[in-house]
């Protein structure tokens, strides 16, 4: 399934709530707030306000049951990355996509399943450029 190409960057923080509402959801905030308290410390008010303010940014959903407000993520987990993926390509390689994975094949341990894996992309992206 391919997603969406929506501009999706995300703040440290805002990557510690998906996180958390991926996990969780449906959620409240203070499912949430309690869920980053020994990484964050943030405050239920914190916790709140920042959530609210990823609705208007189509990060997350909410759904009003009775008097609790609960959160649902409107991303998944893979547009979020692509997101941060391109904002570094964009950013630290001025959109120049080989030293990108160079510096990311240099610096990281790759197996040989993950070498092969990665020919196997490269291989499928040739065959078909426009998937």
């Amino acid at each position: 399934m391919k997603l969406p190409k929506r501009k999706i960057e995300l703040s440290e923080g805002q990557w510690a709530i998906m996180k958390a509402v991926w996990e969780l959801q449906p959620c409240a905030a203070p499912t949430v707030q309690e869920a980053l308290l020994k990484s964050r410390k943030w405050s239920y008010s914190t916790v709140r306000t920042l959530m609210d303010r990823m609705v208007p940014q189509g990060l997350l959903t909410t759904e009003k049951v009775r008097n609790l407000t609960l959160y649902r993520a409107a991303i998944t987990p893979q547009q979020a990355q692509r997101g941060e993926v391109l904002y570094a390509l964009k950013n630290a390689f001025n959109g120049a996509l080989t030293p990108m994975v160079q510096c990311l094949l240099e610096n990281n341990d790759v197996t040989p399943e993950q070498l092969a894996e990665l020919e196997k992309f490269i291989q499928k992206k040739r065959r078909n450029p426009e998937s």
